[in-house]
C-alpha cells in the first residue's frame, strides 16, 4: 500500500466523463493521488493493472466488460485491491454481486463528497463501507444463504461447528460485519483501540481467515449482525 504519509492511490472507473472527472478532482484535492481513470471495462482492466491503484472506485454498469467482472479479474490479479464500488443502483442483486466478486464497499452515487472521500479513506484501510441501509440488505440476503445452503458445494462448505469465540470477541465481530470502523467499535464498547484489534486478531486466528473482508463474510454468512 503507498499510505506513507497518508498517499492513497486511487483509480476512478466511470462510463460518464462528467462524473468521472469530477470524482477524481475531488479525490486530487483532498489529497488522494488518481494514478488512472477508465471509461469502459476493458479500459479499466489494462489500465488498473499498469497503474496499481490502492484503491480502485468502481461504477458496475460498464460498457465492453460489466463492472463485477472487473472487480473479480482485478482483485483475482491482485488480491491487496481493495474495490469500493459507486453505483446509482440499490438493487438487492447488484449490491450481493458486487460484495461476491470482491468488492469491500458499495456506496450509493447520491452519496455526498464527504461520504465519498470518507469511504475511500476507509476502504483504503480495509474497512467494509456501505450506503446506510445496503450492509442491512447484504447481511439479510447472506444469512438467508447460510441457512438455506446449497448441495453439493464441496467439502470445503461444510462447517457444522463453528470455532467458539468469547461473548466480546462475538460482540466485535458483529460490529465489523455491521462495517464498523476500530475506532467506531472502541467507542461503542468503551474499550481501546488496541483491545478492538487484538480482539480482531484473536478472532482471525481461530477462524483461520486472513483479513477483515474473510471475516466480515465469515460473520455474515453466520448472520452475526444481529443485537
Amino acid at each position: 500500500m503507498s499510505e506513507q504519509q497518508g498517499t492513497i492511490k486511487v483509480m476512478v472507473v466511470d462510463d460518464h466523463p462528467m462524473w468521472r472527472d469530477a470524482v477524481a478532482r475531488d479525490l486530487t484535492e483532498s489529497g488522494f493521488e488518481v494514478v488512472a481513470t477508465a471509461g469502459d471495462g476493458e479500459q479499466a482492466v489494462r489500465r488498473a493493472k499498469a497503474a496499481a491503484p490502492d484503491v480502485l472506485v468502481l461504477d458496475l454498469n460498464l460498457p465492453a466488460k460489466p463492472g463485477v467482472q472487473v472487480c473479480k479479474e482485478l482483485v483475482a490479479h491482485n488480491p491487496a485491491l481493495r474495490v469500493l464500488v459507486l453505483s446509482a443502483s440499490g438493487e438487492h442483486a447488484d449490491v450481493l454481486e458486487a460484495v461476491k466478486s470482491g468488492a469491500t464497499g458499495y456506496l450509493l452515487k447520491s452519496a455526498s463528497t464527504e461520504e465519498l472521500l470518507d469511504a475511500v479513506r476507509r476502504t483504503a484501510v480495509g474497512d467494509p463501507v456501505f450506503t446506510p441501509g445496503l450492509a442491512g440488505l447484504v447481511l439479510g440476503e447472506y444469512r438467508r444463504l447460510a441457512s438455506d445452503p446449497v448441495p453439493g458445494t464441496g467439502p470445503d462448505t461444510d462447517e457444522p461447528r463453528a470455532p467458539r469465540l468469547t461473548e466480546r470477541e462475538t460482540e466485535v465481530l458483529r460490529l465489523v460485519a455491521k462495517g464498523l470502523s476500530y475506532k467506531q467499535i472502541a467507542e461503542r464498547l468503551v474499550i481501546s483501540h488496541r483491545t478492538v484489534q487484538n480482539h480482531v486478531q484473536n478472532t482471525l486466528g481461530k477462524l483461520q481467515l486472513h483479513n477483515r473482508v474473510e471475516l466480515v463474510r465469515y460473520a455474515i454468512e453466520r448472520g452475526l449482525d444481529e443485537e
